[in-house]
């Protein structure tokens, strides 16, 4: 098949067009030249091309140059945080990039497409309200999940006026290789691995550890993404998650307990965050019923690759 991808160069992005390729498919992906970084493989089906979501026109053209028969949308400005600094340009790029991206489609030719949007979107979840399913009301309490929640609602009215084959998808935290730093278990494993290497003392400052999460490997949640485009049905959203929380500290006890090695764990108020959301995860029963998905790697299995990747990483930066 011929296939687009927006965000490309992003941490899920690179899983889901390598398993692209791997397959077969012809891939064309989107990068815009300010903010992308287009370093991808050499690949004879793979097919970079310079662009910008806030383009209508050029987002027509390229689709016609490219033909796909699906197209993944991954592509925005992803940090909660980030977003408090620039509101509009938040909401532009997220939203209406994705209203652009689905009138281009529109006007190619309607071809099947998955518009990746955040769990996020539900804001604020008190304990009595878990597990967050496709019934729960999303509730966004920053413009991030604003912008993706206009996003998702842009799918359904798409998917109704214009008869397109669209689905949304609502990821909880996604984990596995190939993440950068500034996320818990990157920032975690990139110092395990340091102090286990000899690179650094057997010190680890942490933040709030008692924090519950619902993480799940980048590599399953691809392969949702795959099968909503195959099955996934027009106008729906569907949760993509592991479907139970895990703390924080556990992911640090695994991550050491992998490596073998003892650390000082020391709580740094500078990065004491108190949460006001102690435990958050979903439900993927939705997804499982409609398309048969389920996790199926598991967070020990996660931990143990991201943990290599480091120690190969480092090791190999600090080789004479």
């Amino acid at each position: 098949m011929r296939i687009f991808v927006t965000g490309a160069t992003g941490f899920v992005g690179s899983h889901l067009v390598s398993n692209l390729l791997a397959e077969g498919h012809d891939v064309w992906t989107l990068y815009h030249a300010a903010t992308s970084q287009n370093d991808s493989v050499a690949h004879e089906r793979l097919h970079p091309i310079a662009g910008d979501l806030l383009d209508l026109a050029g987002l027509t053209d390229t689709l016609a140059e490219a033909a796909p028969d699906v197209i993944y949308h991954l592509a925005g400005q992803a940090y909660p945080g980030k977003s408090w600094h620039n509101v509009a340009r938040t909401i532009a790029i997220n939203t209406g990039g994705t209203a652009n991206l689905l009138e281009a489609a529109v006007a190619f030719g309607k071809p099947r497409t998955v518009v990746v949007t955040s769990a996020e979107i539900y804001g604020q979840i008190r304990p009595n309200q878990l597990p967050i399913t496709h019934r729960s009301i999303p509730k966004p309490r920053h413009p991030y999940g604003v912008s993706k929640h206009a996003a998702g609602q842009l799918v359904r009215v798409f998917a109704d006026r214009y008869e397109l084959p669209v689905v949304e998808a609502r990821p909880f935290n996604h984990i596995g290789p190939n993440q950068a730093l500034g996320f818990v278990v990157t920032d975690f494993a990139s110092q395990v691995a340091k102090i286990k290497l000899g690179l650094c003392a057997p010190k680890m400052l942490v933040g709030n550890l008692s924090a519950e999460r619902d993480f799940t490997d980048v590599r399953d949640v691809v392969r949702a993404y795959q099968l909503l485009a195959e099955m996934g049905e027009a106008g729906e959203a569907y949760i993509i998650c592991s479907g139970h929380a895990v703390s924080i500290s556990t992911i640090l006890n695994i991550l050491l307990e992998i490596n073998q090695v003892n650390v000082e764990v020391e709580y740094d108020p500078a990065r004491m965050r108190p949460s006001d959301i102690p435990v958050l995860f979903g439900s993927y029963e939705k997804i499982q019923r409609e398309v048969g998905w389920e996790p199926t790697i598991h967070l020990r299995q996660t931990l143990r690759d991201v943990s290599a990747e480091w120690v190969a990483k480092l090791a190999a930066e600090n080789t004479n």
